[in-house]
């Protein structure tokens, strides 16, 4: 078993170019009705550690700091940018599991209950290596 980062992407890559604030009212609550189900069933199972939908891209700070003066910290991510990262999923489990909830996160319905196809970037989290006593 292992820790896994499922990154939620929404963009031009999805079936869907429409952002959810556009989707009509049952669209929008058939969509979280799905990741709360997902969410329920995860923890069911014990495999969920954490999930998250984030905020909007207009709301995100970059942080730049090279140790000397102030920190630069500039407003979200550049406005050309057509893909976003809308939310994740931690999973304790193994990967075979760890895709196969990526596979079903991917179908999340959107407009119109089509299956938005979303990438879903599986990465597993990285341990300490173990240190020798000194």
């Amino acid at each position: 078993m292992a820790r896994f980062l499922l990154l939620m992407n929404y963009g031009a890559s999805t079936n869907c170019d429409v952002p959810m604030p556009e989707w009509a009212p049952q669209d929008v609550k058939a969509h979280l009705d799905f990741q709360r189900d997902l969410a329920e069933e995860l923890t069911a199972n014990g495999e969920l550690v954490d999930g998250q939908g984030l905020a909007a891209p207009e709301l995100a700070k970059t942080v730049v700091f090279t140790g000397a003066g102030a920190p630069v910290v500039t407003d979200g991510p550049f406005p050309e940018s057509k893909e976003l990262l809308a939310g994740y999923w931690m999973v304790d489990t193994t990967l075979e599991r760890a895709l196969e909830i990526a596979a079903k996160a991917s179908a999340a319905p959107g407009p119109g209950g089509v299956p938005l196809g979303q990438p879903i970037e599986v990465r597993e989290l990285m341990s300490v290596p173990a240190t020798p006593d000194l």
